[in-house]
């Protein structure tokens, strides 16, 4: 297993439409496993591929505390079936947008299909941090960031703070 490099916002390839994975081998087993290192280092609790370069509909979630045993999930192609009414609020944060945060609303309840490591298909319903992670991961499918959720100004703020950091890094 090796780390991969996480891109960081505004890069382009974050704002990619991620294509289906259509067989699981080798070469995918391995990008999960990578994936999971890659976000259990950074720390994080969730990494869609996109995140690494690689445009596959594919995510990675543990949500599991310090203090617990581990629970690692792989979702390919995971689409949202369902979604309640009802909304909650979370301060969300991203690899690909370090160090900000914002309160981001969503649906309270989810229910997503996808398929496992072994190819079944799935489905899971989900509320709490769980929802907000698979769609805030799931997002990352379609290209979309938690900063798009947020008013025009805030989002240009984040951004515009992340492309400064981004050229004094180059500078160094």
């Amino acid at each position: 297993m090796s780390l991969l490099p996480i891109l960081i916002a505004p890069d382009p390839r974050l704002k990619v439409q991620a294509l289906t994975v259509d067989k699981i081998d080798e070469g995918l087993n391995r990008l999960i496993d990578d994936m999971f290192e890659t976000m259990y280092q950074a720390p994080g609790i969730g990494l869609a591929a996109p995140q690494v370069g690689v445009a596959k509909r594919l995510v990675v979630i543990d949500i599991a505390k310090k203090d617990e045993d581990r629970q690692p999930m792989a979702l390919l192609n995971p689409e949202i079936l369902w979604f309640s009414d009802e909304t909650s609020d979370y301060e969300e944060g991203c690899l690909s947008v370090p160090e900000h945060y914002a309160e981001v609303t969503r649906p309270a309840r989810v229910r997503v299909r996808y398929m496992d490591r072994q190819g079944e298909i799935r489905e899971i319903e989900a509320e709490g941090l769980l929802s907000t992670v698979l769609q805030h991961e799931i997002d990352h499918l379609t290209g979309k960031l938690f900063v798009d959720h947020l008013s025009t100004l805030k989002r240009g703020m984040i951004l515009r703070k992340l492309e400064k950091a981004k050229k004094q890094a180059v500078r160094m």
